[in-house]
């Protein structure tokens, strides 16, 4: 098997060119075999908040499963440049879990960390995980017929502790002392090579149960740790709910803000047609003033003229005060009309101006939903 944990040499450390063996190759040459290989982006756990994922490649990268055959066992390694980034045995308590339609990971407690891998599809992170499975039954299997035989082989023991003092027996009946020494010493030493081999399958067997146990208590503890992180990210789900709501609320007020201001317009549209009216009444009113003065002009003239029609001068005359004292009261009603309008225009300046600085704030409002939006968005992917 390959080295774990060491950085394997450059080729210009061996001595080799630069076209020399690969991580792969080197496992291969060690009795390791291939026998499935994907790309993906590789991921591990950070060790400090035990949550955040922290990128081991910084592109998709090779990663395979090497069987032994020496040993039985299944590992999966991956190697960026000359760097192993993942060398994980795999165990029959292992679990791969897909979190996301490309995402999947499982927990290694001998390397103590839990590894993650992005795949480009999700057919290819279902094939990674079907794979998974079928090693982890086969390291399964390989597991129960490693117990099967030390059972075979300490039931062996033991009935061949129990055969031999028969035969023993039966020799120191039927030989001589010399036979029974020739006969009983073979025995008792391949008794005793058994009952050696039967001490280091146990001792090995309780070793591995320790291992077993330790796994599961990491297990445990990454679970809880999954767990904790879980319900800490359901919390800020509800807490940006409740934001989102509140948002929501102000988004209506605005709304209702922008509906009675759409009012106030309406009733400014009306104000204008008003405003024009009395525009046009008021170019009614001065068109009437220059014929009044024309007539006045032509009386003026009839009277110069002819000034025996004195009578008729005065009756004129009266006539003309009379025009000039409406004239008046015309004049009057105009700068009147003219007041009208430049209030009139004041009030419409003053709306147009407060319903400007409104949609300055209605703007500035939406961009901060905007922005609270693609927050959630975000939050929610990284979940």
């Amino acid at each position: 098997m390959c080295e774990v944990g060491t950085r394997p040499p450059l080729a210009a450390e061996r001595g080799e060119p630069p076209g020399g063996a690969t991580a792969a190759e080197r496992c291969r040459d060690m009795g390791e075999q291939p026998i499935f290989t994907t790309r993906a982006h590789v991921f591990q756990i950070d060790p400090s908040t035990k949550k955040n994922w922290v990128p081991a490649s910084k592109q998709a990268v090779t990663v395979s499963y090497f069987y032994d055959s020496t040993r039985n066992s299944y590992r999966i390694i991956s190697v960026d440049g000359a760097k192993v980034i993942i060398n994980s045995t795999i165990t029959p308590n292992m679990t791969f879990t897909k979190t996301s339609q490309k995402f999947g990971q499982w927990a290694d407690s001998r390397a103590n960390t839990v590894f993650g891998l992005g795949f480009p599809s999700e057919q290819q992170l279902t094939k990674f995980a079907e794979k998974f499975q079928e090693v982890k039954e086969a390291a399964k299997l390989a597991r129960d017929r490693s117990q099967e035989k030390i059972e075979t082989s300490s039931n062996h023991s033991q009935e061949s502790g129990r055969e031999t003092p028969s035969s023993t027996r039966a020799s120191s009946v039927n030989g001589t002392d010399d036979e029974k020494a020739s006969h009983g010493g073979p025995a008792e030493a391949h008794l005793k090579s058994e009952n050696d081999k039967l001490k280091i399958a146990l001792a090995q067997s309780s070793s591995n149960v320790k291992k077993w146990e330790t796994e599961l208590q990491t297990l445990r503890e990454s679970n809880a740790r999954l767990t904790t992180a879980l319900q800490e990210s359901a919390a800020s789900i509800e807490h940006w709910k409740k934001q989102f709501s509140a948002c929501k609320e102000e988004n209506d007020q605005l709304r209702s803000k922008i509906e009675e201001l759409e009012e106030q317009c309406n009733e400014i549209n009306k104000e204008k047609e008003r405003n024009a009216q009395l525009s046009r009444r008021l170019q009614e009113l001065e068109t009437e003033l220059q014929d009044k003065e024309l007539e006045l002009e032509e009386l003026r003239k009839q009277g110069e003229i002819i000034p025996q029609l004195m009578s008729e001068c005065e009756s004129v005359s009266q006539q003309l005060q009379a025009a000039e004292k409406k004239n008046k009261d015309l004049e009057e009603k105009v700068r009147t009309l003219r007041t009208e309008v430049e209030e009139s225009k004041h009030r419409q300046t003053n709306l147009k101006t407060e319903l400007k600085n409104f949609l300055d704030v209605l703007d500035g409002k939406i961009d901060e939903l905007h922005d609270f939006r693609q927050g959630l968005s975000k939050l929610g992917v990284d979940n």
